[in-house]
């Protein structure tokens, strides 16, 4: 099986997109599905923020699969021009809709806030109206225009089945020696 590199394309106008639950479905690229959301600070909450990345890296180390039910790749928080804005990314293996709903539903049952509550404009309320956080979501998404996957539309599950194999191949190799 040859693993070839691609990429895609992502049109401005969306407006032939399907159209989802939230708004349109933005098509599964060789890098997945995703988003990037860039928004403003809250006055003097860039420490919160920062603070706010301990806090999700030690729920993670009490429990590693936490965010399992995301299907992530990886996720990426950023603050910048001094601490002023955040940016965030993500990439898994759900489209939009579904993602940020198992989203609000995993924050809200684990007891872990979201950065988000720390930007200008994210409603109070988003554990019991998730509909206002998609909608803050869509409205401070900058939708990619191109996209590349250098082992394109490889779910993050088949990437943990494929590491598994190789890793019991090896246990076994070094067994026979």
């Amino acid at each position: 099986m040859e693993i070839k590199p691609a990429a895609m394309v992502i049109p401005k106008d969306t407006s032939h997109l399907e159209q989802g639950k939230y708004g349109p479905v933005f098509p599964r690229t060789p890098a997945c599905y995703g988003f990037t959301i860039i928004a403003k600070v809250k006055p003097g909450r860039a420490d919160v923020m920062r603070e706010y990345g301990n806090t999700l890296a030690k729920a993670l180390e009490a429990d590693p699969y936490l965010l399992a039910p995301l299907k992530l790749h990886y996720l990426r928080w950023v603050l910048f021009d001094d601490d002023t804005r955040f940016m965030y990314q993500g990439i898994f293996d759900t489209d939009f809709d579904k993602y940020t709903e198992d989203a609000v539903a995993l924050f809200t049952r684990s007891g872990v806030n979201t950065a988000f509550e720390n930007l200008e404009g994210f409603p109070a309320d988003w554990k019991t109206n998730p509909e206002a956080f998609i909608r803050f979501v869509r409205e401070h998404q900058c939708p990619s225009f191109i996209e590349y996957g250098e082992y394109p539309y490889v779910t993050a599950d088949e990437i943990k089945k494929a590491l598994k194999i190789k890793n019991a191949l090896s246990e076994m190799l070094d067994q026979l020696q």
